[in-house]
């Protein structure tokens, strides 16, 4: 079942459940940091009241023309995979941000859209609050705590939840750190920065440029890090087998290794964002989402 667990054709859409409520480099969100470090860890037993069904991995036909391979390639033909050649992808214009400037911003008016393409140009609306946040029925580093960060959209939560249990039938533990975060708590985090290193700080995010106002975003980490947001997580099996497998569940890492001169922020192998049935294409193009957006005709 394992070996076989990535291969599962699913419908395309998730399964949407019911889910119950070291030295760290800097973050470009700055994660909170309001955890009890004396908390059990809560795993997927005991955290919920409820009993949820795991996301299924993915339908894994990209969105472009080329055909996509007969079987899932093995992981050192991933790695021999090569860059996008700019062929064009479609995409119905409903999953492209729909754009109003307002005091020479530009601000998403779709951003309930599971493709919001939210970065340092494109942010999301100051008074948007996901209406559909739930709490994923997975680990968390800090246990379980009914706060804002715990919190996803029931979509990507049901897919960390597919994600995890995956995860966890290969024997690798992952665990939830950072969710939801909210536009006045972007801002908070954004002036403490401002206030200890000056206005070109790069390390937090203005308000409205953060993925995780989306709700679509999660950070993970392992023990083997202690529960740190740190780059050294590329290198843990746990890390790996995250940036391996993070697609077929509709997941990407959202800023990648090299690219940091398009994304505008570092490498961050512990950022994941849900993308859908869209990140088999970017992970198998090599692509962020600035890049994936660039080859985008609208249909």
């Amino acid at each position: 079942m394992k070996k076989n667990l990535w291969c599962i054709v699913a419908v395309s859409a998730l399964v949407l459940s019911s889910c119950s409520p070291y030295s760290q480099q800097p973050s470009h969100d700055e994660p909170e940091r309001e955890e009890n470090p004396d908390s059990q860890i809560s795993g997927t037993d005991g955290s919920s009241d409820n009993e949820t069904e795991q996301g299924d991995p993915i339908d894994e036909a990209p969105l472009s023309d080329h055909e996509p391979d007969a079987e899932h390639p093995s992981d050192d033909e991933d790695q021999d995979e090569q860059p996008h050649d700019d062929t064009t992808i479609s995409l119905p214009s409903e999953y492209m941000n729909q754009i109003e400037e307002v005091d020479g911003q530009a601000i998403i008016q779709n951003p309930d859209n599971i493709l919001a393409f939210v970065n340092h140009d494109y942010l999301l609306p100051s008074d948007y609050i996901p209406d559909d946040l739930v709490i994923p029925d997975v680990k968390f580093s800090y246990g379980y705590q009914d706060t804002d960060k715990s919190y996803m959209r029931e979509e990507a939560a049901a897919a960390l939840e597919g994600l995890f249990g995956a995860a966890q039938e290969e024997g690798i533990e992952l665990a939830a750190v950072s969710g939801y975060r909210s536009y006045d708590r972007q801002e908070e985090l954004y002036e403490q920065a401002i206030s200890r290193s000056g206005p070109e700080q790069e390390f937090v995010a203005k308000p409205g440029s953060s993925e995780h106002q989306s709700g679509l975003a999660m950070d993970v980490s392992s023990s083997s890090v202690n529960y740190g947001l740190v780059q050294e997580y590329e290198n843990t099996k746990e890390g790996q087998w995250l940036a391996e497998h993070a697609h077929h569940f509709g997941f990407i890492i959202r800023y990648q290794k090299d690219k940091e001169d398009i994304t505008g922020y570092g490498y961050e192998p512990w950022h994941i964002r849900y993308v859908g049935e869209s990140a088999i294409e970017i992970y198998e193009s090599q692509l962020v989402l600035e890049e994936f957006f660039d080859l985008v005709e609208e249909v």
